[in-house]
């Protein structure tokens, strides 16, 4: 057992609510998650309701995750509104069967219930420095919780965590801020928007510019067709990436995705009308979301429109399969990927990302914008793909 915590700090969570709620189209209020082993309720209480039950309840345990946890964890992730994709446990083998870091899941528990969790893991590089993160890979992660006692406990079990790793700081990549007093990131936001149940008016929503662009993507009678394998995808990615300067992930690790989440990751790959692939694009569905994730494409792509028939084809795709929320993902400000997405009528909405700095006079930087990384950059585009995708995963896994 890690710590017993209660907490009778303001309800963070149910004031961060209604921001949190503009990009999820949860509805506005405290919502409140239980689990134990045999059922698992959710229900929607106020604000007050939540600091009530609390104090009456018994103290907030926070512990590791245990063998046989991972029932339980997804069982809460699945029905807690501030959840994400990103906080299912399968995770938890990924990061550390693919790229070999430690993780560090956290349970929080009242009366035996869970009541919020925490994934953590650890990133030890001698480029890039010892690291408690939430979560690499991931554009969210941070604590879940059922209310503000559970959330504070995980907050302060993590920050005990990162100074007895001696991590030279601990790092959580939250929708909505948590903690006020932490240095924070300014540079991230995502881009999520609310679909139409009809496909004719979810091409309608689409400004007209942008709309064109698809139309013309269709008129080059390209197509959209669903792979079971990685391998259409990962030369389409990889050759993207190269362009770009940045090393690729290994190919093990997206079929490591497919093969762990099934029918929730799913590879969509765009064809030119002679069946060549020009464009593909790996999504995650949770609830009644999509995030387009991983993309890759030729450098004919941009001539026949195939990025912008891509995402559209993605998205009746998925409100065919009764998806609602469209979220477009994290955009670095001042990119090209960030107009890209702002084109298509989404409002950017910033991410709270946080960071407890242990031994660090700074938030590290450790993204493409970085000067530092202009002469890397310029090398990489320059080596030939082949080495490029063979020296790549060793420095990626560092990066997270």
């Amino acid at each position: 057992m890690m710590k017993a915590a209660t907490s009778s700090r303001v309800d963070i969570a149910a004031a961060n609510r209604a921001d949190i709620a503009s990009m999820s189209n949860h509805a506005d209020g405290a919502n409140n998650c239980t689990s134990d082993t045999n059922n698992y309720t959710s229900h929607t209480v106020a604000s007050n309701d939540v600091h009530g039950a609390a104090a009456s309840a018994g103290p907030v345990q926070v512990r590791t995750f245990a063998a046989g946890d991972a029932p339980r964890w997804d069982r809460f992730v699945d029905a807690c509104p501030d959840a994400t994709f990103f906080h299912r446990v399968g995770w938890r083998d990924i990061l550390e069967n693919v790229f070999r870091h430690r993780s560090h899941y956290l349970v929080a528990e009242r009366d035996g219930a869970v009541c919020g969790v925490l994934p953590l893991a650890e990133i030890r590089s001698r480029l890039f420095g010892h690291a408690l993160v939430s979560l690499p890979f991931c554009v969210y992660g941070g604590p879940v919780a059922s209310d503000a006692p559970a959330e504070t406990a995980l907050i302060d079990a993590a920050t005990d965590l990162g100074r007895a790793l001696d991590v030279q700081h601990l790092e959580l990549r939250n929708r909505a801020p948590k903690r006020a007093d932490w240095p924070r990131q300014d540079l991230y936001v995502t881009f999520r928007k609310t679909l139409e149940p009809d496909a004719e008016a979810n091409m309608l929503a689409i400004p007209r510019k942008q709309r064109a662009m698809v139309r013309k993507g269709i008129s080059r009678q390209l197509r959209g067709e669903i792979d079971a394998s990685v391998d259409r995808f990962f030369d389409l990615y990889a050759d993207n990436v190269h362009r770009h300067g940045t090393p690729a992930l290994p190919k093990r690790y997206f079929a490591a995705l497919v093969d762990t989440f099934g029918d929730a990751c799913e590879i969509l790959t765009v064809t030119d009308r002679a069946g060549h692939p020009v464009s593909g694009v790996m999504s995650f569905y949770f609830r009644d979301e999509v995030l387009p994730y991983y993309a890759g494409d030729t450098l004919q792509s941009r001539e026949l429109a195939a990025n912008d028939f891509k995402y559209w084809e993605l998205m009746r795709r998925a409100t065919s399969r009764g998806v609602r929320v469209f979220d477009y993902g994290r955009s670095k400000r001042g990119t090209g990927s960030f107009d890209f997405k702002k084109n298509w009528g989404f409002s950017p909405a910033p991410l709270a990302y946080e960071y407890q700095l242990y031994a660090r006079s700074g938030i590290p930087q450790h993204n493409p914008l970085n000067p530092r990384y202009r002469a890397f950059i310029a090398l990489w585009r320059m080596m030939p793909r082949r080495l490029a995708n063979a020296l790549g995963p060793a420095i990626v896994r560092n990066l997270g």
